[in-house]
């Protein structure tokens, strides 16, 4: 029976001292974050630097597009909403896509651009992974020039391979 009296005395002491080893280093790392040093703070300015090359890249494309085209189509507003909607039609966004033409109609833009703009991108065929060209690059161009030709694909140029003789695909 002492040893069971003596038993009941030591445990929790032991747990505790336990409790406390162990719970240390978890407490540790739950303080505030160390500065970064200035490597790391560098890459964070180059992502500012970027938005801004790309924020000032779409400024530049919409005053292109506004000296470009005359009439309604080459405002501000028309070219930011209606690049949006062909590029959501193209992706077959189409419930994001009407919700925008909702907006380009209620700023009074001409809907026949939109439609003559995706019939450009539509006849320029599907955008090749491989090649630098983007989805928006394209669809400025088209935006730019409705009428512009489909560049010839170069994969029709070549003739395809005739099958060896003697051997028949299945």
């Amino acid at each position: 029976m002492p040893l069971l009296s003596t038993l009941r005395q030591v445990l929790p002491v032991l747990c505790a001292v336990a409790f406390t080893f162990t719970a240390a280093p978890a407490f540790a790392q739950s303080g505030p974050a160390p500065a970064k040093p200035p490597e790391q703070q560098k890459p964070a300015a180059a992502d500012a630097q970027n938005a801004n090359k790309e924020s000032q890249k779409k400024i530049d494309e919409i005053a292109e597009a506004s000296q470009a085209l005359t009439g309604p189509a080459g405002n501000p507003e028309c070219v930011w909403l209606g690049r949006r909607v062909v590029s959501l039609l193209w992706r077959d966004d189409l419930d994001t896509a009407f919700r925008h033409l909702d907006l380009y109609d209620r700023f009074g833009c001409p809907s026949a651009h939109i439609q003559a703009t995706f019939r450009c991108l539509v006849r320029q065929g599907n955008i090749d992974p491989k090649q630098q060209e983007s989805l928006n690059g394209r669809v400025h161009a088209c935006w730019l020039d409705p009428g512009m030709e489909p560049a010839p694909a170069a994969a029709a140029a070549q003739p395809p391979a005739a099958p060896a003789t003697g051997t028949t695909p299945r």
